[in-house]
Order: C-alpha cells, then structure tokens, then sequence
C-alpha cells in the first residue's frame, strides 16, 4: 500500500466519537521503528518499575512505623487531606500499587531518561486504536494488535462487572475509554463521577486524579466499597504514586541502602541509570557549610541567579494539583527569561510545604526522523521531531504472582523546535514497531 492509501485507511477507523474530545494530531503513515535491542530494554523495565513502585509502599508503610525515616512519610503526606490520608494507610490499600505503570521516555543522545511516572495516565483507549489499526496494515507494532486490550481487562481478574470512572476534569479522555469499553464488551462500562452502584465483586476504574477527589461525589462511596473489600479499586487511593517527587526519592542517598535491599543491585542501577537527578525544594535552610549535590548552591533562592546555560533544569509541582496534569505547571529554566524564571522559583518555594515541587536536570530529546501525511496536498510530509514514549505495562495477577505485562507503546512526536513534548494538534502520534531484521 501507498502511504496515502494507509493513511487513508488510518483515517477511516476513527472511532466516530474521536479518542480525544475536542483534539486532533497528524496521522503518521508507518509506526515509529526503532531498535529491537531498544525494545527488549523497554519490556525488561516493567519489572523495573514495578519492584520500585512495591519498594515505595514498603518505604512509606516502614516510615509510618518508625522502622525507615520519618520524614519520607511526612514529606509524602504533605497538602493531603485527612480522609485520603486514612484511605492511603487502610488495611485494604496499604499493599495495593497501580496495576497500570506508564513511564514518560524520552530519547536522547546518551539512551533514554524517565520523565516522569504516571499512575493515572491518558492513552490507554488511543494507543489501543493505534496498535489495532496499524496491526491491520500489517505492521507488527509491540504488543500486537490486542496487547492493550488484553493488558487491561487482565488487571481486573476475575470481575463480574467493571466500571471505568471518568471524572469532568478527565472527561476529554472519555472518549477513548469509551472506545476501549467497546473492544472490551457487556461487562465493561464507561461512568461519570456520580455513578456509585456496584455489586459486590465489582471492579472500578478509577480515571481521575486524588487532588480532584472533592468534585467527583462518587469517590467516597468507591473508595469506601474497595476498604470493605466489596469492589477492587484500581489505581488505588493512594496520593505517594501521583507524586513526581518519588523520582527524587529514588536517587535520595539517605536511602540507598533501603533501595538497594529492596531492589536488588541490578534493578536499582538500572533504574539510577535512567532517572533524572531530581531535587525536592524544600526551602527550609541547610546548614551554611552545606549545598544541594550536584547544584552547588546553598539556598533555592539562588536558583534565580543562574545565567540561561545553567538553568537546564526542569521545575513542576509534585502532583495533588490541578497543575500536575500534562505540560501544566512545568518550568524549563533554560527556555524562560530571567523574570519568568524567578517568578516560578518564588511561586514553588511559596507553595510550600502544602505543594512540593521538584527540580530534575534537563535532557534534551535528540531528533529522530517522522514524517506525517497531509491529507489537503495528499502528500507526505518529512517532520524530523522530538520523542515521547509512553509504554503501558498492565500489572496482571495478585501478591508476589503479579507480572507487568507490556501492552503497547505510545509514540509523540513534536517538532524539533519543541523543548517540552506533549500532545498537541502539530505533533504525530503512532505506535512503535520494532526495526526489520536485515
């Protein structure tokens, strides 16, 4: 087939409702190829993450109980309300990790980073149309044509019912859970935040971050089905996965020896080996003979003073905020001028300690070669851009049984000129494929 001819045919299997409300983005004709060996790094990584994410409760539950520092447990709880914080430590969830891991994977020259982690993410329903669609082209995008679907309806076992509940701050993503709902069948349905009746040995979707906890009138009644064991409730009500600070908590010295124990040599240098050095700025004072590593500076305040070359740094609230979703409340110092820059280190420092921020070191994503089909001159279109990866890995089966299953992923690619990749209508979204053998 022709690019046109495949773009036309991507173009055609549109769900009628879309997958994103109100937005679009440039149909690339191919997926995305990329190294084989790349690709086996990226499937091993689940297991990664997902040891890291059980080594993260283990860490808050020892703090807690006087058995790990006790800041870590305090700095987590910070700016949450009393009634999450209780939900955090009940019997029911105080084991309980996200059964869906999405690392954002940036390509650069020296390998790949990790962004951020996300436990709420957007995509699942759209990565699952693109894997289908191009897989019916005849590409042999990761995960296969049912990767995702699968991947999701093995996180909640058994279920009689399942309810995916989409939140109004979440609700432009409702379209693709309503797509995902349909490839599914009966005993899945997309529901809006007042939707609270569930039989027992149900299981709910929860499609909505915690900060936004008050405005769904469901959540209590969710949340309090799940602690009496009635539902399954998945990502759990636990704020410490919705918290970016955890990276900086990774790479924290203080805890290294904890890390070590409870991932093994091999998976915790895996894991430095690909995380952002990441700082909590936290503005109370160190000690005058003391500095950040890494920074050299001795106050946040001085965050202000570096010249544009030194502010390759990234500056984002934690998370338990509206402004934790998406490029929303992100800062990249080297790309702001001075005034910008110091105004967002004076709002971070000045949002403490209800809304901790993190500072991560920059990496820039190298340019890879995309194109994209123009359906008005009915050409394709060169578009040498920045990556995003989003692999999905479903977390399938209970206890120490329980394995990461990698479903698909997700590829953004921006314009070159782009610092901050994140969907928008001039960037390409596709699978990922692995490159031909030779």
């Amino acid at each position: 087939m022709t690019d046109a001819e495949r773009s036309d045919s991507i173009r055609t299997a549109m769900p009628s409702g879309g997958l994103f409300a109100g937005q679009t983005w440039r149909v690339s004709p191919r997926p995305l190829a990329l190294p084989a060996a790349f690709i086996g790094e990226l499937e091993f990584l689940g297991r990664v993450l997902l040891q890291f994410y059980r080594a993260t409760s283990l860490l808050y539950r020892r703090s807690l109980e006087g058995k790990a520092p006790e800041w870590v447990a305090a700095l987590l709880d910070q700016g949450k309300p009393a009634g999450l914080i209780a939900w955090q430590r009940d019997a029911a969830y105080r084991n309980e990790v996200p059964r869906v891991i999405r690392p954002d994977v940036l390509l650069t020259d020296g390998g790949f980073v990790i962004s951020e982690l996300d436990s709420v993410p957007g995509g699942i329903g759209a990565t699952d149309w693109l894997n289908a669609t191009y897989a019916a082209l005849g590409d042999p995008v990761v995960g296969g044509a049912d990767g995702m679907r699968d991947g999701f309806a093995g996180i909640f076992g058994d279920a009689a019912n399942v309810h995916l509940v989409v939140s109004e701050e979440a609700a432009a993503y409702r379209p693709e859970m309503e797509w995902m709902a349909s490839r599914l069948g009966g005993r899945f349905a997309v529901r809006d935040g007042t939707h609270a009746a569930f039989a027992d040995g149900d299981a709910v979707y929860r499609f909505f971050e915690l900060f936004d906890v008050a405005n769904v009138p469901a959540a209590r009644a969710i949340f309090d089905a799940g602690a009496a064991k009635r539902v399954r409730v998945t990502p759990p009500p636990r704020p410490i996965f919705e918290e970016k600070l955890l990276l900086a908590l990774a790479g924290n010295r203080n805890l290294r020896a904890f890390w070590r124990q409870e991932l093994g040599e091999g998976f915790l240098q895996r894991l430095l080996k690909v995380l952002p050095q990441s700082w909590v700025v936290d503005p109370q004072p160190l000690p005058p003979h003391a500095a950040y590593p890494g920074l050299d500076l001795t106050d946040w305040r001085q965050l202000k003073a570096l010249s544009q070359r030194e502010r390759d740094l990234i500056l984002k609230i934690s998370g338990f905020s509206p402004n934790a979703w998406g490029a929303r409340g992100v800062h990249l110092g080297s790309d702001l001028s001075a005034e910008e820059w110091s105004v967002a280190v004076d709002a971070a420092l000045a949002a403490w300690p209800d809304s901790p921020h993190v500072l991560q070191r920059y990496h820039k994503p190298r340019v890879v070669p995309a194109s994209w089909f123009d359906f008005d001159a009915r050409q394709t279109v060169p578009m040498p851009g920045r990556v995003r990866l989003c692999p999905y890995y479903f977390v399938v089966g209970d206890g120490a049984q329980a394995r990461p299953r990698l479903g698909g992923v997700l590829a953004t690619i921006c314009p070159a000129d782009k610092k901050i990749i994140h969907g928008m209508t001039d960037a390409i979204l596709a699978p990922v494929m692995a490159e031909p053998t030779p």
